[in-house]
């Protein structure tokens, strides 16, 4: 009887020591709702974190779980004035998702100084993780070397040698570039030339045809959204893929459905996550189908996988602290039908299995969102750069 008044008294006192601000725990969900990006994140994004918080419960320590969504418009200084307000104003703990490296990197500088956390889902840039590091965010889905690294490779087992690149001109396209030039030169291939294009553009046909006339083995897209879908479609008009391999790294499913499976056909590509793998990620797939109506892209799948384990992070170690929190997700075990053999390195970087896919033709495809088809699972210690490669003082312990 004394035992089990002990360990009575052990659960019930655990809520009443818990350090949890303002009597809540809430999420911003910060991304682009309407612009070029929102397909990919968007509004899939904030169901996807509203199917978290509803399975996680509602509820975390006892105290309830609020969000709060924003569009930031690809702009840095606009994503960093909803940042601070929400940080300052609206006691937001915890920002997620992004879609953009230039807000995440602005963000980042307003969460150190607030000593908050944030959850990077859907910017990429490899700078993030590495000279960006810090002890309040981690990068879970994806990074620009793991694509890059992963579907350089791959072309290059297949007899590439020369890549010409057409990269949007900001931080995302700039890191994709430049951490796809350097895998070029490890495996012994050349770098053709290169052309930059603003972000959200429409005709690019004159970027193309400097690329045509390049004679590349490789004419690959440093860009995503609506310009990766313009880029493969004119260039599929232009019949360049008759003389020159197309390389998207960073192709999501809604991107393939923009395309369309005629244009997109034959692509290789590198994915963190493949909805069709197994009956986890199908059952995923499913549930967030009936709200969207929509197949989960990968930043979508792995954001909902950030913040239960965020969620989870916040009931172990008793508190909304983001330094905490984030210190307490890098000390658990990572595993869900998102994160395989996974781990949250000590720079924010999580190191989990990526997929390399292959874009079926419409004659493979047996319907809507059945678009790929899985040609190797790379580990996620293959995907990623090495501690020794990254440039976070973090690792350099």
């Amino acid at each position: 009887m004394a035992a089990s008044a002990a360990i009575l008294s052990v659960v019930f006192a655990a809520p009443s020591h818990a350090q949890i601000s303002d009597d809540a725990v809430k999420i911003g969900v910060l991304t682009d709702q309407a612009g070029l990006y929102a397909d990919a994140a968007g509004p899939g994004a904030v169901e996807a974190v509203r199917m978290a918080i509803a399975d996680f419960g509602g509820k975390v320590l006892g105290k309830p779980i609020a969000m709060v969504d924003a569009d930031h418009q690809n702009k840095a200084d606009i994503g960093a004035g909803i940042a601070r307000r929400w940080y300052e104003q609206e006691n937001v703990d915890v920002i997620v998702d992004f879609a953009n490296s230039a807000v995440a990197f602005a963000v980042l500088e307003l969460t150190k100084q607030k000593n908050k956390a944030m959850l990077v889902s859907s910017a990429g840039s490899s700078d993030l993780t590495g000279k960006g590091c810090s002890l309040n965010s981690v990068q879970w889905t994806y990074n620009t070397y793991a694509l890059a690294n992963s579907t350089v490779r791959a072309l290059a087992k297949s007899g590439a040698k020369s890549w010409y690149f057409v990269t949007v001109d900001y931080a995302f396209g700039h890191a994709l570039r430049n951490d796809a030039a350097r895998t070029v030169e490890k495996v012994g291939g050349s770098i053709a030339g290169e052309v930059r294009h603003p972000l959200n553009s429409m005709d690019f046909s004159s970027y193309l045809l400097q690329a045509q006339s390049s004679k590349a083995d490789v004419i690959a897209f440093a860009n995503t959204g609506g310009d990766l879908a313009n880029s493969i479609r004119q260039a599929q008009e232009f019949g360049m893929a008759h003389t020159q391999k197309l390389a998207a790294f960073l192709m999501q499913t809604s991107d393939i459905h923009a395309i369309g499976l005629q244009a997109a056909q034959g692509l290789q590509l590198a994915t963190a996550f493949y909805w069709d793998l197994d009956d986890k990620t199908r059952d995923f797939a499913a549930r967030f189908m009936a709200r969207t109506k929509k197949r989960p892209t990968m930043v979508q799948a792995g954001l909902y996988s950030a913040v239960m384990n965020y969620l989870k992070a916040v009931e172990k170690s008793g508190t909304d602290d983001g330094p905490k929190v984030i210190a307490q997700m890098k000390d658990m075990p990572i595993d869900d039908f998102f994160a395989r053999n996974a781990f949250l390195r000590e720079d924010g970087q999580l190191i989990h299995d990526m997929y390399l896919v292959q874009v079926k033709s419409p004659a493979e495809s047996k319907g809507a969102w059945d678009y790929e088809k899985l040609v190797q699972v790379i580990p996620g210690k293959e995907a990623f750069a090495t501690p020794e490669e990254s440039a976070c003082p973090l690792l350099k312990k």
